[in-house]
């Protein structure tokens, strides 16, 4: 059980951002819940039916928020999974809805569609041929045979692979794949959302800044505490990389470390999972704190800004 749980970013503006990924990708809206260290802002989940762990993009959503400036030591790509056959339609529904995209392009053997969304996050739509028999969710006027699937992977853009790859093998469950000129992937076994890991080395790339349409961080799945107590143990050990303490996200545990390219990596466990606070019938309609932020919902309810399905 390994590869990506989920990918958090940076968004502008609350209503702006529901809007694309609920209407104009239609992911389904997982969790309205805030920024446990800033309770004053949204964190908005999107993913599939259920929220399983390989579909998940969140945002930390700061109004005012400054663009980020891209360059190395970062994810610089998010890519989600499509059927193969739906690529036309994608980019005729992209094109026809005002959403830059670029032209189709291929990697690693696949086709791939890349556009961003409104604060300029890098976005990909990778075709997989054989998905369309999988379960979909679709939101709104998407065919669920076109509908995205969850993440295929995403592509980091580093000075150097070496020690990165080497914590992807030896500690996450990844193995190195294929070679593309400057691109090296890395796929954990599988074959589920989520498995790839694609680095771009970069040499002497200025660092980037994170800022609105960046990605916060990238987090990797553990079963539960044990196998991330080992992974914790393992990177220690093996990479000299002290992750933090347990956080208790509501909704998955988490431990923290940069690796060595500098981007902030998460371990999440799949327990218990977002149905812990409300039945999945009922995902994304209303606010959702955590126990200790509970008592003070009134005045976080009073700062936020509304939103209108």
């Amino acid at each position: 059980m390994t590869g990506i749980h989920h990918v958090t970013a940076i968004a502008g503006d609350s209503a702006r951002n529901l809007n694309f990924y609920k209407r104009d990708l239609g992911l389904r809206f997982v969790k309205k819940t805030v920024n446990f260290d800033d309770p004053s802002t949204y964190h908005f989940y999107y993913g599939d039916a259920t929220g399983s762990p390989g579909t998940i993009l969140t945002f930390f959503v700061w109004p005012g928020a400054k663009a980020g400036s891209p360059g190395g030591g970062e994810v610089h790509q998010t890519a989600f999974r499509v059927p193969l056959s739906s690529l036309d339609y994608w980019t005729k529904r992209l094109t026809e809805r005002g959403i830059p995209c670029q032209a189709m392009e291929t990697r690693f053997g696949e086709q791939v569609l890349p556009f961003s969304d409104p604060d300029g996050m890098r976005l990909m739509l990778t075709g997989v041929a054989g998905t369309e028999s999988e379960p979909a969710w679709s939101y709104g006027d998407i065919p669920k045979e076109y509908a995205i699937r969850g993440f295929h992977g995403a592509t980091l853009v580093l000075d150097s692979a070496e020690e990165t790859g080497a914590i992807l093998t030896d500690v996450l469950g990844f193995r190195e794949v294929d070679r593309e000129g400057a691109l090296i992937r890395f796929a954990a076994s599988g074959g589920a959302n989520g498995c790839l890991i694609d680095i771009h080395e970069k040499k002497g790339l200025t660092r980037g800044h994170q800022g609105r349409g960046s990605v916060h961080h990238i987090a990797f799945r553990a079963a539960d505490d044990t196998q991330q107590a080992m992974i914790a143990d393992k990177l220690i050990s093996g990479h000299q990389r002290h992750p933090t303490e347990q956080k208790d996200r509501n909704y998955f545990r988490s431990i923290y470390f940069h690796e060595p390219g500098g981007v902030l990596f998460e371990i999440a466990t799949d327990i218990p999972g977002f149905a812990v606070d409300e039945s999945v019938d009922l995902f994304g309609q209303n606010l959702k704190l955590p126990s200790f932020l509970e008592a003070r919902r009134r005045e976080i309810e009073s700062v936020l800004p509304v939103l209108e399905d």
